[in-house]
């Protein structure tokens, strides 16, 4: 289990196939505050 601070700006990234769980408070964008084509709306499973 790793879980990053509040604020601290980070990608997921992996060399070979990996199946993980991201755990994320509801509110919280799929793309930070970049936004764009790959934002899902809030609160959707995705």
């Amino acid at each position: 289990m790793y879980v990053v601070p509040r604020g601290v700006e980070h990608k997921t990234f992996a060399d070979h196939e990996t199946k993980l769980m991201l755990i994320e408070p509801r509110g919280v964008l799929n793309t930070g505050n970049e936004g764009g084509d790959r934002t899902a709306v809030n609160d959707v499973w995705i």
